[in-house]
């Protein structure tokens, strides 16, 4: 189970855009976390994920209290949870070809070269990317092709926990469906939980168990 806990966050103490919110999503669940661009959803997201420490409140991780934040977070806590943010290109080194973008958290990690490489191959085809796109940079392909990478790049390390934080936002309707269907199917074969972050109600509510819809601020 992932707990959310009197979360109190944002990017001034004084004037914090998540106050006193708490949120709980069962193990293998899907729960859709809807609201207005502003209402402080995506910075809830980033607090779920371990990547922006709240003021207050408390994240509990399958029973237990995170106990850091982005690279402060102990490796089994850090590694428990896959990413993907809306824009791609501000989450993807412009250096590296899909193929080591979608690696990156295996390399982090330690694991061989042959191992990442076969976890890389192993997802493409699942995402959509052919061999040809996996030996291209990121200003090489399109918003959609580079966004699918990074869902592979969420999966690749067999996260517990899926953070998708407006996903789908630029992406046309065929991309949207292949991605979620990916998502889906990593989930039914693992059982891991998600936390999907957006704004279109009629998306969230045909993909995730339940849906919290989050007024303004």
């Amino acid at each position: 189970m992932l707990e959310l806990r009197g979360i109190t966050a944002g990017y001034d103490r004084r004037d914090p855009v998540v106050r006193d919110v708490s949120l709980t999503i069962g193990d293998g669940e899907a729960v859709g976390l809807l609201g207005p661009s502003g209402c402080g959803k995506s910075t809830l997201a980033r607090v779920a994920a371990l990547l922006h420490r709240p003021d207050a409140g408390t994240v509990v991780i399958d029973g237990e209290p995170a106990r850091g934040w982005r690279h402060r977070a102990p490796r089994e806590q850090r590694t428990a949870f896959g990413v993907v943010f809306q824009q791609p290109r501000q989450s993807a080194d412009p250096r590296l070809r899909l193929r080591d973008l979608i690696a990156e958290p295996l390399r982090a990690t330690g694991r061989s070269r042959a191992e990442a490489a076969a976890r890389v191959d192993g997802l493409a085809p699942v995402v959509g990317l052919s061999a040809e796109l996996l030996a291209r940079r990121p200003h090489e392909v399109s918003d959609g092709q580079l966004q699918r990478a990074c869902v592979a790049r969420a999966l690749v390390a067999r996260p517990r926990w899926l953070i998708c934080d407006e996903m789908t936002a630029m992406l046309d309707a065929s991309t949207t469906a292949a991605l979620v269907h990916a998502i889906e199917a990593y989930r039914r074969e693992s059982g891991a939980g998600l936390l999907a972050v957006g704004h279109d109600a009629v998306l969230l509510e045909r993909w995730c168990d339940r849906t919290v819809r989050w007024g303004s601020p």
